[in-house]
């Protein structure tokens, strides 16, 4: 059984959305899943002043909270972050940056990585964004396996570094095109990950 981290940052929801598509997906293919979401680093007046980001937080304020331990754990790693400045958002980024010690005891190489995100527009950095997290995972020593144009899905969603959406500020959920674009990653993910542990 393949064991996959979810692990990812969402500010008002729409990562979260994706991540929580990319887990049950990954259970539904057999995986053993942990969905962990990191630390909220912003200040408490930068949440209040907006109330989508505010209900969000409070949402998951009893969900488990990602520790290195989930990454050391994992055979495959599924990150997701919204997009900063055509960036990875600072509270994935502190995380990532805990994690020195297990880097130093090679606990995060040769496992599988990919990445998704999401901005409030459609071409506001998403591709960026999952190339600055992929530096990250390049100093890992991680197998980075992105979806490239492996599927008819993504010559709709158009992206071959990861899975990128629009924010859902509509609340009516993640366009087809993206949760189908989710599904072949962690698909593709989970079987190349299963190939390597064989």
């Amino acid at each position: 059984m393949t064991k996959l981290a979810v692990l990812y940052y969402s500010s008002t929801g729409t990562v979260d959305q994706m991540a929580r598509r990319i887990a049950a997906t990954a259970e539904k293919q057999g995986a053993e899943v942990r969905l962990r979401h990191v630390a909220e680093t912003a200040p408490d007046e930068a949440i209040a002043a907006n109330e989508q980001w505010q209900e969000h937080v409070d949402a998951q304020s009893d969900e488990p909270i990602a520790t290195p331990d989930d990454l050391v754990w994992a055979d495959a790693v599924l990150l997701g972050s919204p997009t900063r400045f055509g960036h990875v958002s600072s509270q994935l980024q502190a995380f990532l940056d805990t994690l020195g010690p297990q880097w130093q005891e090679g606990k995060l190489a040769d496992k599988v990585y990919a990445g998704f995100t999401a901005a409030a527009t459609e071409h506001g950095g998403q591709e960026t964004t999952l190339l600055a997290l992929y530096t990250t995972i390049h100093h890992f020593g991680g197998i980075i396996v992105a979806p490239g144009y492996t599927d008819e899905v993504k010559f709709q969603d158009g992206n071959p570094y990861g899975v990128s959406a629009a924010a859902d500020d509509d609340g009516d959920g993640l366009p087809e095109t993206q949760l189908q674009a989710l599904d072949h990653l962690t698909e593709r993910v989970l079987n190349v990950a299963g190939a390597l542990a064989g």
